[in-house]
C-alpha cells in the first residue's frame, strides 16, 4: 500500500482545487482545507480560499510571525490585516462588529491539524528505467525525498520495485540517500543558461531485478 509523501510538489498540491478537496501550501507547508470548507459551508469568508485553491499563498502571510501579514492604515493610522483578496476566515474585521466571535481558538493558518506535509523547495525530473522490461516511466520527485520514498512513489507503477536494485551510472544508489547525496546530477538551471532542453538532459535510474518478487 502507498504512504502518503512527506513532501509534495506544487503540481501534487495543485490537484486538489476544488471546495471538495482543497488543498494550498504557504511557508513551506501543505494545507488541507477540505475539513475548514465542510465546517463552514456557505460562509462568504471562505471566497478568497477557495479562487487560490491548490496554489501557494505564502504572500498572505508574514515569514517571521507567521501569521496574516499586517500594514498600517494611512488614514486612521491603525495596524490592519493585509488581504487585497478581500477579509478571508479567521480574519478579524477592521473595526469592532457585533456579529464577530473572537474566541475562535487557533486560526486555521495556525491548526496543526490542517498540515499533510512540506512544499518541496526544488522538483525535479528524473526517468526510471526497468532492465527486465524496457518499462520507462518520467517522474516528477521532490529534491527533498530519499530514493527510498521515491521507491514508494513509483509503486504505483510497479509493486514490486522493491525486487529491484537501484543504480545510476553503473553505482548502486544508497535508498536512505537524497538524489544528491547519491551524486544524481541536477543541471536544471545550468542548461537553462546554456539554453539546452533539461527535457533531454533528464537522469536515468536503472532498475535491475533481484530475482526476489517481494511486494512493495
Amino acid at each position: 500500500m502507498m504512504e502518503r509523501p512527506t513532501y509534495f510538489t506544487p503540481a501534487e498540491v495543485a490537484a486538489h482545487n476544488t471546495a471538495a478537496d482543497l488543498w494550498v501550501s504557504f511557508l513551506g507547508k501543505v494545507c488541507d482545507l477540505t475539513p475548514l470548507m465542510k465546517r463552514y459551508k456557505g460562509d462568504a469568508l471562505l471566497l478568497p480560499i477557495m479562487e487560490c485553491a491548490g496554489q501557494d499563498i505564502s504572500s498572505w502571510f508574514d515569514p517571521e510571525t507567521k501569521d496574516v501579514r499586517k500594514y498600517m492604515d494611512p488614514l486612521t493610522n491603525c495596524v490592519r490585516y493585509y488581504t487585497p483578496r478581500g477579509r478571508f476566515l479567521h480574519v478579524p474585521p477592521a473595526g469592532p462588529r457585533s456579529d464577530w466571535a473572537s474566541d475562535i481558538g487557533r486560526p486555521w493558518w495556525k491548526d496543526e491539524d490542517y498540515e499533510v506535509g512540506h512544499l518541496s523547495a526544488r522538483p525535479r525530473w528524473i526517468r526510471v528505467i526497468n532492465t527486465l522490461t524496457s518499462q520507462e516511466q518520467l517522474l516528477q520527485v521532490c529534491s527533498e525525498e530519499t530514493l527510498a520514498d521515491i521507491r514508494q512513489r513509483y509503486l504505483r507503477y510497479n509493486s514490486h520495485a522493491c525486487s529491484y536494485t537501484w543504480k545510476h551510472d553503473g553505482a548502486s544508489l544508497d535508498m536512505s540517500r537524497t538524489l544528491s547525496e547519491n551524486d544524481v546530477p541536477d543541471d536544471h538551471r545550468e542548461l537553462q543558461q546554456l539554453r539546452l532542453d533539461p527535457d533531454l538532459f533528464t537522469p536515468a535510474l536503472l532498475l535491475h531485478f533481484n530475482d526476489d518478487l517481494s511486494e512493495g
